[in-house]
């Protein structure tokens, strides 16, 4: 079985004066269609408007730069809007089929990577989006006279309602233009920022560890993934490890850069290069995936399809060796006592997380 692991970066699918967005298409990375994974990347500028939409996939929002953005969304089957403040590190689950729109309120550019499952996507391995204003606005498709029914209007009124708003996908605000205010409380609820949280796993010198679940946020649950943060210091090492439960992940390379080797069920290298910000990895399901740092450090957000991620390490006090019998692991790596207990010492005096060596 041949899979081309080999990262990719975002090509455009649309720039305007507001901003822009950027996806990766399963045309050219075949492995998200295959996996049902798909990705894309908004960039917002100052006064940036991405105009009401919803998507055919559930998705993570991960906010990689700015920290004055506002999110508003429409849940689905709810008659009501909630309006949500974003800043850096923020982590925001989109439900599929809720209507969302996104405004840079900010003096630089808000962008978020956009992570999702899309089984039940038109294309799979793609985010397809339905505006319903703009130039492809979903009102505009349909007869005048229909929309002129609908709506109670007259001619003029269908002409001025589906041609008014000339812009495309995203559109730059006047700044006397108002929009509705954050609400604390809500995105209190509707939004993480897992750059902040409490990691589960930190070790001077080599990083952190922090998985996001429905169990600590319970509105990722309805998007039904999990997320990963993995920073690394300079020259660190995240050890191997591999999935439990079959799931499949997306890794997004958000800064630094390092490199990335992966082992395939045949305990063959199927990658070993070099990544950095704005790479995208697709991890088949219980593929071995390790993460070596660069001179800047390297962090990366993944997801995982399912709620309740598992993971089982090979390197560590906390690895599966350490679950192996003595006899087993003399047996199996074909070695003598003497070197079994150097290498099970040598396991516990580390963890997942390894410091570069002096």
């Amino acid at each position: 079985m041949e899979l081309d692991l080999t990262p990719k970066t975002a090509e455009v699918l649309f720039e305007g004066d507001g901003g822009g967005y950027y996806t990766w298409w399963s045309s050219k990375v075949p492995l998200l269609a295959k996996t049902n994974v798909g990705a894309g990347r908004l960039v917002l500028q100052p006064q940036g408007f991405a105009l009401p939409h919803y998507a055919d996939i559930s998705k993570v929002g991960y906010v990689l730069e700015g920290n004055d953005g506002v999110a508003g969304m429409a849940l689905r089957n709810t008659r009501e809007e909630v309006v949500v403040k974003l800043k850096k590190g923020d982590v925001i689950p989109v439900p599929i089929g809720s209507v969302s729109w996104w405004f840079n309120d900010g003096d630089s550019d808000l962008v978020i990577i956009f992570l999702g499952e899309t089984s039940k996507a038109l294309i799979p391995g793609e985010i397809t989006y339905f505006f319903l204003t703009g130039l492809q606005g979903v009102i505009g498709g349909f007869s005048n006279e229909l929309t002129s029914k609908i709506y109670g209007l007259d001619k003029d009124g269908v002409e001025k309602l589906i041609k008014s708003q000339s812009g495309v996908l995203i559109i730059k605000l006047d700044k006397t233009q108002p929009l509705p205010k954050p609400q604390t409380e809500i995105t209190k609820k509707l939004v993480y920022n897992i750059d902040v949280a409490d990691p589960e796993n930190v070790v001077e010198n080599a990083g952190l560890i922090k998985t996001l679940t429905e169990q600590e946020f319970p509105f990722i649950g309805d998007v039904g993934l999990s997320v990963i943060r993995v920073k690394l210091e300079p020259g660190a090492i995240k050890a191997p490890s591999y999935p439990i439960n079959p799931t499949v992940r997306l890794i997004y390379i958000a800064r630094g850069s390092g490199k990335i080797e992966i082992v395939d069920f045949s305990g063959k290298s199927v990658l070993n290069t070099q990544v950095e910000a704005g790479h995208l990895l697709v991890v088949p399901q219980f593929f071995v995936v390790a993460q070596i740092a660069g001179e800047e450090g390297m962090e990366s957000f993944s997801i995982v399809i399912t709620t309740n991620p598992l993971f089982e390490e090979l390197g560590g006090r906390t690895s599966i060796w350490s679950a192996l019998s003595p006899s087993v692991q003399q047996a199996s790596l074909n070695v003598d006592s003497e070197f079994q207990s150097l290498f099970i010492s040598k396991i516990k005096e580390t963890t997942n997380l390894i410091p570069p060596t002096t």
